[in-house]
């Protein structure tokens, strides 16, 4: 690896397009055992000076607050009660402009390496609405002059929220100043979840109603949705994904370099690619962690050393995520993390959650932190994976794009109103269109190594056997390209986003097909699928066994074969 180059396997670029999938796929998942995705220097450096940008923008910014203080007194101010407000506007306003989740050549975005804001300040993009047939005028799919003045809207407002002083006692902000960022991120929700999703409103556009609460109530109500954010995520992780999910992210650590660690995390690293005892271990004793320590800091804690143990710990505990870069970066979103940590149970440890005295602050937490994770856990396919809190567990709704070759995939590029080209065409001007291809191929074999990843193989040669001809693209780099913003949400590149590129680029039959494998159920041990054509429309829908998912490699080994529990089958020239 250099500090430009990235480390790639060393393949015959003349022969290699021609080998079957499976055996690119071997080839590509054996060598991120030992390599991860392979990143330069250069990206870890990037992404290190994004999160420096972070914290000192929002040190900075807090700074400027009428009679707080200078950044040379941050020691004197940093636990004042206006400080949370303003970094949780300031963590909204940097998600929702695109700068956090979601950036970067981990999310194959290099040139450039935002979208966000260059694609929802312009008209002609692709909008997503949540609900275009019941919420009125929010029907169609292209976004218009009025949903651009929205978003700006968005964005001044939240840049004003930041400007505002103290008022009151305590020097808290208006909480009426919030009303307009709290109305329009709504509305522009409705009219597309991309962009709301993005702003991660499931927990910094709740947040913003705590404002409307007395101070000690408002702060018990920080304490609540942290706690939810660790319940869930750790809820989350009772499966049979995430030791998966623990071993990739172990192999993907730029701190681990020693290749002999990376092997141990897989049973054999050449034969058997399932994850040793090692990587279990991790997984569910980091779950027990993220159950137990947020338990005690919230209903016990109250200071002194036990206390301050707790957030140490805690606080390492994210570093470790931060520390492994996994893909998709939510690396400021630790960092929020670790901040709460000390602000919240650190220098406000003498505020209790049985300090509350506002029970109505319940109506607006209870829904938006229980009863949301409750239906999305339960019924995955009505719910985002953010809004259900499943956040890093190896469960989510994938999709897989299989494009006849290489110029049907080219279609998107003219057919489409984007603000950057194809991730294959970045790469291409970067390192070369050989060079490109094998770094698309390795993203791909990072989907294989995920439980989900080796469903959505077997499904493939069901679509299309063991053909080398066809050009397949995780739905996540499609999603970049045509809504500006993907970050492991699998809703936003199913049938929805499906036909509205097939509006834009009216593929023939057989040219485009996409497999769409929702997340799994909590009370089930199955995944539902969908195979859809996009001319002809629903072509097969089943379901997957986790068990079986549980037995495969990353690479597929039954051909057309792959076990399937049918609901419905119109295909025509599969395999």
């Amino acid at each position: 690896m250099g500090f430009m180059s990235p480390e790639l396997p060393e393949v015959d670029h003349k022969t290699w397009p021609g080998l079957p999938r499976a055996e690119r796929l071997k080839v590509l998942s054996r060598h991120w055992v030992e390599h991860g995705f392979g990143t330069p220097y250069a990206v870890y450096l990037l992404y290190l000076v994004k999160c420096a940008f972070y914290c000192g923008g929002a040190a900075y910014v807090i700074s400027l607050t009428p009679g707080i203080g200078g950044l040379g007194d941050i020691s004197t101010w940093w636990d004042e009660p206006i400080v949370y407000q303003k970094l949780v506007v300031w963590t909204l306003l940097y998600e929702v402009l695109g700068l956090g989740c979601g950036f970067g050549p981990l999310t194959l975005r290099f040139v450039p390496p935002i979208g966000g804001f260059l694609w929802w300040l312009r008209p002609g993009t692709i909008r997503l609405p949540p609900w275009p047939g019941k919420v009125p005028l929010t029907r169609g799919d292209t976004r218009t002059v009025a949903d651009v003045v929205l978003y700006a809207g968005a964005l001044g407002s939240a840049v004003w929220l930041l400007t505002r002083p103290g008022t009151g006692d305590l020097g808290l902000l208006d909480e009426k100043a919030a009303i307009p960022l709290i109305v329009l991120l709504a509305v522009l929700g409705l009219r597309d979840k991309t962009i709301f999703l993005a702003a991660r409103g499931e927990q910094y556009w709740l947040t913003l109603f705590l404002f409307f609460f007395p101070y000690v109530d408002m702060v018990v109500g920080f304490k609540l949705v942290m706690l939810a954010l660790w319940w869930g995520a750790a809820t989350s992780k009772l499966n049979h994904h995430f030791p998966y999910v623990v071993a990739v992210m172990m192999s993907n650590s730029p701190l681990i370099r020693s290749e002999a660690i990376k092997r141990l995390m897989y049973r054999d690293a050449t034969h058997d690619l399932r994850p040793s005892w090692i990587p279990r271990l991790l997984a569910h004793g980091g779950t027990a962690v993220e159950f137990g320590v947020p338990a005690y800091l919230v209903f016990v804690g109250g200071g002194g050393p036990l206390t301050w143990a707790a957030i140490i710990f805690m606080a390492i505990f994210h570093l470790h995520i931060l520390s492994t870069v996994p893909m998709g970066v939510p690396l400021e979103w630790n960092l929020f993390f670790i901040f709460s940590l000390f602000y919240l149970f650190g220098a406000h440890s003498e505020t209790g959650i049985y300090d509350l005295t506002s029970p109505g602050i319940l109506f607006i937490l209870v829904p938006a932190l229980v009863g949301l994770p409750v239906l999305g856990n339960l019924k995955p396919h009505l719910v985002s994976f953010l809004l259900s809190m499943r956040y890093y567990a190896g469960n989510w709704a994938t999709s897989v794009w299989i494009f006849q070759d290489d110029a049907t995939e080219a279609r998107l590029e003219s057919g489409l109103t984007t603000s950057s080209r194809l991730p294959i065409n970045q790469l291409a001007t970067l390192y070369g269109p050989e060079v490109a291809d094998l770094m698309m191929q390795k993203g791909m074999a990072w989907r294989s190594m995920h439980t989900h990843g080796r469903a959505l193989n077997g499904l493939i040669d069901r679509v299309v056997g063991a053909e080398s001809g066809h050009t397949i693209r995780d739905g996540e780099f499609v999603a970049g390209v045509a809504l500006g913003w993907n970050f492991g949400e699998g809703h936003l590149h199913d049938e929805q986003l499906l036909e509205a590129i097939q509006s834009r680029c009216g593929f023939a039959e057989g040219e485009l097909r996409v497999i769409v494998l929702e997340s799994q159920p909590f009370h089930v041990q199955r995944q539902a699928y969908r195979i859809h054509d996009a001319a002809a429309g629903l072509l097969e829908e089943g379901q997957v066994l986790v068990a079986d998912m549980l037995e495969r490699q990353p690479w597929p080994e039954d051909g057309p074969d792959y076990p399937v529990h049918l609901t419905e089958r119109r295909m025509t020239g599969a395999r």
